[in-house]
């Protein structure tokens, strides 16, 4: 079997443009004309900023710029995400917050800048893969090109004489060709065969699925909505607006766009690590629930658990974190019960020290039977170290020795003044402390079922000997999230396919010589420069050649009718079966 040499000549012009030929369309790459630039007008730049925008680099460039943009969203408190960590650092960083500001870096996702590059990007993928599209589709309805003249010019070849006639051979050469999954035919005196289009495929999947995690990630940004609610146990949540303590949501969300649904809060438990370097670390964070999908809902029970969430369409409702609400009571000076509920305190340590206040709004009436609102701060610890540790702090989270500290006092909370308050604190604008015997602010602690009484007979307050326990969620309502995963999914495929798979060409040619002997010839010739097409062609050129075995050489001495020819003197073909 003979081999290609450097020594061979030259190819003429016309032969390079056969072999030219031979390798076309290989990818559908769109090919970059230089613009006539004489000739440029208005249409002409238009049309030049068009190619430079849709062309490949430009893809790849503003993906970069997309992906270094969101690098200060990560780094720098956003406004839509912790307003009180941008309202820190405005206030620690009064000159850089300003330029911030005007940078639009608290607001990264929603900035003039970040859109520009999203919405450039999105055009310049879509400019790309529309025409490459059309170009793989027409590859898919034609045939692979005919041979060219000289296949000894391609990088990978082979060629011997065979005894078989040269339908034979490119019979045989059509079958091994389709079994091995080639896109074969006969196109005039040699086998045309191509195989790899799954790479121009995975590159088109590759981008088209960009475009679909674009999209879905501006419909989830534009439609989103997140909001939080504290719920006692007991107590329940229905996804309405007013039912949130804090919600944020994206530019096109409406209230219509909540997912109907309602929940109950039976019961919340927490255990702990009791003993060694992880003591005090939550071992079990679960909340049972009694929940209904619709405004018709059937009741069903469920458990959410840390990163197990309730799912109910669109809408998922996460656990994200937990505290006490000892349960209390308020007499007023007659004894009558003026306020009896849990009160949620907000936990300040990993142990759950907690704070917060009782605010008693109507129907109290001090000793001279005068209308007044009661409001006191309360600190409340679920494991009391005791006196002896000379500190009002929890020794573990668990609700081991709870204690709950109250400091009280009289008169107005402003609660009428028509300005929002927080239901955590206590305005002591026009509030009044009790006073202790020695003149000092009237304090007590209490543990579980103990009651204090206010001074000059104002009345009193019972720590009950249940402490509840309360649980924060998070209703989340993304739509696009299942397009965002099955684009990512799909562009890790496209991008596989587009890396590991070579899109070659094989050819097959097999004509009768000037002394009547068959000469097969066979070429392969991929995208790139790669071991496997001459690896391949060795391999086919070997099955081949069994098929259509060598005939002797002319000017072999085996030829001569006064000599036998042995067995096993014809030309073996070599295990590569072509070179590089």
């Amino acid at each position: 079997m003979s081999k290609t040499t450097a020594s061979d000549p030259a190819p003429s012009p016309a032969e390079d443009q056969d072999l030219g030929a031979a390798g076309s369309q290989l990818s559908t790459a769109p090919k970059e004309d230089l613009p006539n630039l004489p000739a440029l007008g208005v249409i002409g730049w238009a049309r030049w900023f068009w190619r430079q925008l849709t062309s490949m680099r430009v893809a790849l460039l503003l993906l970069l710029l997309l992906s270094l943009g969101a690098i200060p969203g990560s780094l720098i408190p956003q406004s839509g995400v912790d307003e009180t960590k941008v309202a820190d650092f405005r206030k620690s960083h009064e000159t850089l917050g300003d330029i911030y500001d005007k940078l639009g870096l608290f607001h990264v996702y929603g900035s003039v800048w970040f859109s520009a590059i999203y919405i450039l990007l999105f055009i310049s993928l879509i400019g790309c893969i529309v025409p490459r599209t059309w170009q793989f589709v027409g590859q898919l309805r034609g045939r692979p090109p005919g041979a060219p003249k000289r296949l000894n010019r391609l990088p990978a070849h082979t060629t011997w004489r065979t005894t078989a006639e040269p339908e034979q051979v490119h019979q045989a050469a059509l079958a091994l060709l389709k079994k091995r999954r080639f896109r074969a035919h006969l196109a005039g005196d040699a086998v045309a065969a191509e195989k790899g289009y799954v790479r121009e495929l995975g590159n088109l999947v590759f981008h088209i699925a960009l475009i679909v995690m674009l999209v879905a990630f501006a419909w989830g940004q534009l439609y989103k909505s997140e909001g939080n609610k504290l719920v006692v146990e007991g107590q329940g949540f229905s996804n309405t607006l007013t039912q949130y303590d804090d919600f944020k949501s994206g530019n096109l969300f409406t209230s219509d766009d909540l997912v109907p649904f309602s929940f109950n809060l039976k019961k919340f438990t927490g255990t702990y690590e009791r003993t060694g370097p992880n003591k005090g670390t939550p071992r079990v964070y679960k909340a049972d629930l009694t929940y209904s999908a619709g405004p018709y809902g059937k009741d069903e029970n469920t458990t959410v658990q840390v990163n197990h969430p309730l799912e109910i369409g669109d809408s998922k409702v996460y656990l994200v974190s937990h505290g006490y609400a000892p349960v209390i009571t308020v007499r007023d000076a007659q004894g009558k019960v003026v306020y009896d509920d849990a009160v949620p305190l907000l936990p300040l340590d990993a142990n759950v020290t907690s704070s917060g206040v009782v605010k008693v709004l109507d129907g109290y009436r001090n000793a001279q039977g005068k209308k007044e609102q009661l409001g006191f701060n309360a600190f409340f610890v679920p494991t009391f170290g005791g006196h002896a540790s000379g500190t009002m702090l929890s020794q573990f989270p668990a609700l081991d020795s709870p204690v709950l500290a109250l400091s009280a006092y009289h008169g107005d909370l402003g609660a009428d003044s028509g300005i929002p308050q927080s239901v955590y604190q206590m305005d002591k604008t026009n509030m009044k402390e009790f006073k202790d015997s020695k003149g000092k602010l009237f304090k007590r602690l209490l543990r579980p079922g103990d009651s204090m009484t206010l001074p000059n007979g104002a009345g009193s307050v019972t720590f009950g000997k249940t402490v509840k326990e309360w649980a924060g969620f998070q209703v989340v309502q993304e739509p696009g999230g299942g397009w965002a995963l099955t684009g990512a999914v799909a562009a890790i495929g496209g991008l596989a396919a587009s890396l590991f798979i070579q899109r070659r060409r094989v050819w097959v040619r097999a004509v009768r010589g000037a002394d009547g002997v068959t000469v097969v010839e066979m070429a392969g010739l991929g995208r790139s420069e790669s071991a496997k097409v001459p690896e391949e062609l060795g391999d086919l050129a070997g099955i081949l050649y069994d098929q259509a075995p060598g005939a002797p050489d002319p000017d072999d001495p085996a030829d001569s009718p006064d000599t036998d020819q042995e067995p096993g003197t014809e030309t073996p073909v070599p295990a590569e079966g072509a070179e590089q």
